[in-house]
């Protein structure tokens, strides 16, 4: 099973942030984990006063401005201290996500868990968001928290939906999921979801009939429950769902219908390119889920 040693929180200091850290420290506690609370200081104009130039010429706040933003992320961290989790308190200069992502680089991050803002989440998100491009770019796997006002989701997780397509990283995604189930003592529902083609050419058609589909459903249940490991069972009852459709409109409605408090999936070819790209299943999930989604490669 997968472990995490590190819990990266960035925080802007707003509610989404504040309920993002919540989930962080449940994380935190149940593998014994160090939480690292974050908070990127970029504001849009610098005081010539408060500046100091350093290598590059790359304008910093001075020390008590830094020193300043580092208490509030302390005292933000508090909670987590109270129970008994390890903390740390970082203040990084820079752009947000640059920064973000070099303090996951550097605190050795296993996993960062980050809020998205707005009333509707990641629907009308813009390209070029905070949230965004930490998803697209970070190599560890990322946690997104939909905003209080929209959660349907609870702490400790009950129930989590872990959306399998056979790839690697979605085999990856089972392995968290599982391991976040033992942690949580939730339930695990592992979902296929079988498309059809609107295009397929006439003489394909002959093979779209129900015992062909009868088949791909029996054959993807047994893939399925192959990939849940004997030593599981002792613990666990992971149920195995087949839904046909648009994968990402079947994940949600699925994830709606079980009342889901967590979406653990795996993300193909995530590279500095084209990952999380505007229309693929994931990024579709990630924008429009009312509970939080992870995101993981193999």
């Amino acid at each position: 099973m997968p472990q995490i040693s590190t819990v990266l929180c960035p925080s802007d200091f707003s509610d989404p942030s504040r309920h993002a850290l919540e989930h962080g420290i449940a994380l935190a506690k149940w593998y014994d984990a160090r939480l690292v609370g974050m908070h990127a200081y970029a504001p849009a104009f610098y005081p010539v006063t408060d500046l100091v130039m350093i290598g590059g010429g790359v304008p910093v706040p001075d020390a008590p401005t830094l020193a300043a933003v580092e208490e509030d992320v302390l005292a933000s961290l508090e909670p987590a201290r109270a129970i008994g989790v390890l903390t740390d308190a970082r203040v990084e200069s820079g752009p947000p996500a640059t920064a973000i992502l070099a303090c996951a680089t550097r605190v050795g991050a296993d996993l960062i868990v980050i809020g998205t803002h707005g009333a509707s989440g990641f629907e009308h998100l813009v390209l070029g968001s905070v949230t965004e491009k930490v998803l697209r770019r970070a190599t560890c796997p990322v946690m997104t928290v939909p905003p209080r006002v929209r959660a349907t989701s609870r702490l400790p997780f009950k129930t989590i939906v872990c959306p399998i397509d056979f790839s690697a990283s979605s085999e990856a995604a089972l392995r968290m999921a599982l391991s976040l189930a033992q942690e949580s003592d939730a339930d695990v529902s592992l979902l296929h979801v079988l498309e059809w083609a609107n295009d397929q050419p006439l003489s394909q058609l002959k093979y779209i009939a129900p015992e062909y589909h009868a088949y791909r459903e029996q054959d993807a249940r047994a893939r399925l429950a192959g990939m849940i490991p004997d030593t599981v069972r002792d613990w666990c009852t992971p149920s195995v769902q087949i839904a046909h459709g648009k994968a990402h409109d079947e994940i949600l409605a699925y994830a709606a219908r079980q009342h889901a408090d967590l979406v653990v999936m795996g993300v193909q070819g995530r590279s500095a390119v084209d990952v999380m790209l505007f229309g693929s299943t994931t990024n579709q999930v990630v924008r429009r889920a009312t509970c939080p989604v992870l995101t993981l490669r193999a």
